[in-house]
């Protein structure tokens, strides 16, 4: 099979090792083939694909999709190399506000599968990244973009931040609640 499925802490986030095939000439690999997920037990339906590049310091998220339009992501990095998390957000797992980071980057090739129920993000640690995404399930709304503060004391990620001179972060981004705050203003 040309993609190895490893297990992490949280059992539902996977990450996805492909096959490279590598010579002189440069390499190949697929990063996805939905017959081969299906058999690795991935089911999941893409929808949209995205690419973001980013600078040296630049930390997005945590973004989700809430209910009825929660997505899933399928994330490489494509250039350079990123810090990627995906936290549990779902109040009733009991992974709930746990998380799992893997750095992504175009020398070791590996993706990260984040279901729907999780927030994702990630911190770019060279001095540009690119990265691809697949989404799973709904394309992307504003109505129902959603996110946690990168800091959340009660996630408590441990970004290497000491690798940063400057830390950069979208307004939006600077905003936006902590977990505890979001699950309050859903609940009324």
């Amino acid at each position: 099979m040309p993609f190895e499925i490893i297990d992490t802490e949280i059992p539902e986030v996977k990450i996805v090792k492909s096959k490279v095939f590598e010579d002189a000439r440069g390499f190949f690999l697929e990063f996805y083939k939905k017959s081969d997920f299906e058999k690795a037990g991935l089911n999941v339906e893409f929808v949209q694909d995205n690419h973001s590049k980013s600078v040296k310091g630049v930390l997005r998220g945590l973004h989700f999709q809430e209910k009825p339009y929660e997505q899933g992501k399928l994330v490489r990095c494509i250039k350079g190399k990123i810090f990627d998390v995906a936290v549990d957000i779902r109040p009733d797992s009991p992974y709930f506000k746990k998380w799992v980071a893997v750095e992504l980057s175009e020398e070791n090739k590996l993706m990260l599968w984040i279901p729907p129920g999780f927030a994702h993000g990630f911190l770019t640690l060279s001095e540009e990244a690119e990265i691809i995404y697949k989404v799973s399930h709904n394309e992307y709304s504003p109505a129902y973009d959603r996110g946690i503060i990168w800091n959340d004391q009660d996630i408590n990620i441990k970004w290497p931040l000491e690798t940063i001179d400057n830390l950069i972060l979208s307004e939006k981004d600077k905003k936006l609640p902590t977990l505890k705050e979001y699950i309050k203003e859903i609940k009324r």
